[in-house]
């Protein structure tokens, strides 16, 4: 069997190091900051980056793909409804049809086909960063985000003065589900009033959620299950087409705003 190379502990650290911080530094500035890495948001970043623009995912946690990984009841397999199926023949992923108009899918090889094709198109992730805050310029309009490492959160209070950074991009997007936080931090500013999301309604709910998916507040986007919150719309509970499909939409909305 062939050797490993001959490659010491400085090495390894010295190449992580200095790629990380070559990307972080790359992306201080984007196009696009998307707040959530969930079926909505990295759909949303796929779509942006396979149309040439420069989007980085912020992530709390240390994975992607929020419930998409698992449906409902830690069950995995995921529901998608018609015509949400298109969404999946369009990233490669296998599906079945269990009655008219209702399609079913196996969780864990969905969420990763979604995340890899968003990486094979370009999107860059801070993941373990978590969201605190928005740059708020000329009349109240967005111009980037406010980010923290997650694990600072878990710090005992007394040692938590860990000031955050600041990312700028010229267009954000809410993709953090029912949380909605970047719309949250408007509302806590007077500038937007939400509804908080109703119960479940799934046929409604996902109609409804496309249908809302755009600019709330001048820079920003809500896609997703923030749409609901925002709003006061239906919950759908474990099915994804409204969510892939809101994504699709607000990278088209996107799109249109950076001409």
């Amino acid at each position: 069997m062939e050797k490993f190379s001959p490659v010491g502990e400085k090495d390894i650290t010295r190449a992580i190091l200095t790629e990380f911080t070559k990307q972080f530094e790359e992306y201080v500035e984007s196009d696009c900051v998307i707040i959530g890495g969930g079926p909505s948001g990295l759909m949303a970043g796929r779509n942006l980056t396979k149309a040439g623009k420069k989007v980085l995912i912020v992530e709390r946690n240390n994975y992607l793909g929020g419930g998409f990984w698992i449906g409902g009841y830690l069950m995995n397999k995921v529901t998608v409804r018609h015509p949400g199926e298109r969404a999946l023949d369009e990233l490669g992923i296998p599906y079945k049809e269990v009655r008219s108009g209702l399609f079913v899918a196996d969780g864990p090889h969905a969420c990763s086909k979604l995340i890899a094709s968003a990486c094979d198109n370009g999107v860059k992730f801070a993941n373990m960063t978590v969201f605190e805050d928005l740059i708020l310029k000329e009349d109240g309009r967005i111009f980037g985000a406010v980010i923290n490492w997650t694990p600072i959160s878990a710090l005992p209070r007394e040692i938590t003065c860990v000031d955050p950074i600041a990312i700028e991009s010229k267009v954000l997007i809410d993709a953090t589900g029912h949380d909605a936080q970047v719309v949250k931090k408007l509302e806590e500013r007077g500038l937007i009033k939400t509804k908080g999301f109703g119960a479940m309604w799934v046929e409604k709910s996902e109609d409804l959620i496309i249908e809302h998916t755009g600019e709330v507040h001048p820079g920003l986007i809500v896609t997703g299950m923030a749409v609901s919150t925002t709003y006061g719309l239906p919950r759908m509970g474990p099915t994804f087409g409204a969510m892939l499909l809101s994504g699709e939409k607000a990278s088209e909305i996107v799109l249109e705003k950076l001409g």
